[in-house]
């Protein structure tokens, strides 16, 4: 009798059927968003933002030199804080992100724009 208890206990701990293997990580992610959980534009497609290529405002109106004197002009390029706004930002080509640097920083000397912001 006591074979029987323990022959009882023995096949209650072990499962009827065997259960079904665990998923992989990658399939419980949904197929519309890849890794990161960005929206896939595919091939040929547009996808959900367009970034236009940014053009140079002084070689579109050609301007060959940047007026220092020219405040409303250099505060465009200029961030509230007093900080000269990059060039990957503003779109301005090299050779006139160097020249307007420059205009900026003399204006700044000459006391037409500020250093810094005020608080």
């Amino acid at each position: 009798m006591s074979e029987e208890i323990q022959n009882k206990a023995t096949e209650s701990a072990a499962p009827a059927a065997p259960a079904a293997p665990a998923a992989p990580a990658a399939a419980a992610a949904p197929a519309s968003a890849p890794r990161g959980g960005r929206p896939s534009s595919g091939p040929g497609g547009r996808g959900k933002f367009f970034r236009r290529k940014k053009v140079c405002k002084f070689c579109t109106e050609k301007i060959d030199t940047v007026p220092y004197r020219d405040v409303r002009l250099l505060q465009g390029f200029v961030a509230e804080r007093g900080k000269i706004v990059p060039r990957r930002l503003t779109g301005v080509c090299t050779t006139h992100q160097r020249r307007l640097t420059r205009a900026i920083k003399q204006a700044r000397n000459i006391a037409l724009l500020p250093f810094a912001s005020s608080f």
